[in-house]
């Protein structure tokens, strides 16, 4: 690769995607196209604690297609990769094919990784055999035989499926990057803040490209059993597949999903050094983490503090923003905490800027939700249209913004900023520009 070299933002040269609404970058664009949803009835676990048992589910994406097709050059390392984690190498592998980087002929000291996931979980009846192990005659648990004897009955590199920092890992070997890496599991803000480490090492002159992205989930079960008791979750019987409604006036909760998402981000210099098609610039972005004395999350104010920083970070006024591309989770305090937040910071063009959101395409994927988001956002700024919100028809007139949604929209300004948030009160923002 090229001698070490700051550069002011990154520029982003490859899209890798493992989606409900499609695997690899060509059928991801073609659903948000067409308007197709990726929400429907969950068929890879038997049962699912959400209402109906819908989610966002990546149904092409099995053990046989992983081996054969998506991580055909990994497939020797599949058994020791969970859902998550296999799901996170593949679409780091469609990155690095779309980027066009020839990993034959660079200097990996120069190639780093910045990946982020979700605590990852193994099934609930997978300690079974070493349980019943323990068990005396009359059905009681056993601690003390744990160690001679349930833990015998153990998958022996159990451990090693389920590690959040296993995906970069996983990714780093294969594409034999030698660079900075990091590993980041904070939910749905994953993907914006392992941007904003990556940006920062380019920045440092410390790598002259990036593999950044996350992989998630919150279709497992036991995932599932944490989001019907600690959020609100939506379900539309007459029309499940528009389940989640973003910024709808009838809105009624999130969407659990699945899925993973990659981005290769280079320096500009070296970009243009090897020819690379640039899809658009990272600009610039900011992380907040807001609760009141009792830890009662600060939505609202964790917004706001990642929106003007971010912005100033970049340079940029509230109205050089050419669209916001929001969290958009589709609960009824979630969105509207989002719309007061962008009307605190953009003030008269709150309601002028257009606004889109994602997840009614393929629901909330935890940890990914972030990353598969800037995806669509670049691929749209590639196709030079903003794409409605699926499942918001009358956009909540409570929040005063102007939602793309029946049709999509010509982008004029390729400015953007991508917002996240979590459940307890930390919140992200990336600002970006079109190529």
């Amino acid at each position: 690769m090229s001698s070490p070299s700051k550069a002011s933002y990154g520029v982003v040269t490859g899209l890798g995607v493992v989606s409900p609404i499609g695997i690899g970058l060509p059928a991801f664009l073609e659903s948000l196209r067409t308007g197709r949803s990726g929400i429907s009835k969950v068929s890879l676990f038997e049962g699912i604690a959400v209402p109906g048992g819908i989610g966002g589910e990546v149904k092409e994406f099995t053990e046989e297609s992983a081996k054969k097709i998506w991580l055909k050059e990994q497939r020797k390392w599949i058994k020791v990769m969970c859902r998550e984690i296999a799901m996170g190498a593949a679409s780091a592998t469609l990155a690095l094919n779309e980027s066009g980087l020839d990993l034959q002929n660079i200097d990996h000291r120069r190639l780093g990784v910045e990946f982020g996931a979700n605590l990852m979980f193994f099934m609930p009846d997978g300690m079974s055999d070493p349980c019943r192990a323990c068990e005396s005659p009359d059905g009681e648990f056993q601690f003390l035989e744990w160690g001679s004897t349930g833990l015998a009955k153990m998958e022996p590199l159990w451990l090693l499926k389920y590690l959040p920092n296993m995906p970069a890992c996983h990714i780093a070997i294969h594409a034999d990057a030698q660079g900075p890496s990091n590993s980041l599991t904070m939910d749905e803000v994953s993907g914006n803040v392992a941007m904003i480490e990556a940006l920062s090492v380019l920045r440092r002159g410390s790598a002259d490209a990036m593999i950044v992205g996350t992989t998630g989930t919150r279709i497992h079960p036991t995932k599932s059993i944490h989001a019907i008791q600690w959020d609100q979750v939506g379900y539309d019987p007459e029309h499940p597949e528009l389940s989640c409604k973003p910024f709808d006036a009838s809105r009624g909760g999130q969407v659990v999903g699945e899925g993973a998402a990659t981005l290769i981000v280079e320096t500009p210099e070296y970009a243009a050094s090897r020819g690379a098609k640039v899809y658009g610039r990272i600009l610039a972005g900011a992380s907040s983490s807001v609760t009141d004395s009792d830890g009662k999350p600060l939505h609202k104010q964790a917004l706001v503090n990642v929106i003007r920083n971010a912005l100033k970070f970049a340079g940029l006024q509230p109205g050089d923003i050419g669209h916001i591309n929001a969290q958009g989770l589709g609960s009824s305090l979630g969105d509207q905490a989002e719309a007061d937040a962008i009307h605190e910071v953009f003030g008269e063009y709150a309601s002028k800027i257009p606004v889109t959101a994602f997840k009614g395409y393929y629901g909330n994927a935890g940890a990914s939700s972030g990353s598969l988001d800037l995806v669509a956002t670049f691929a749209s700024l590639d196709a030079g249209l903003l794409y409605p919100v699926l499942g918001c028809q009358t956009p909540d007139p409570k929040c005063k913004l102007d939602i793309v949604h029946g049709e999509p929209r010509k982008i004029t300004n390729t400015n953007f900023i991508k917002l996240t948030y979590t459940r307890r009160g930390q919140a992200a923002a990336i600002v970006g520009s079109g190529a």
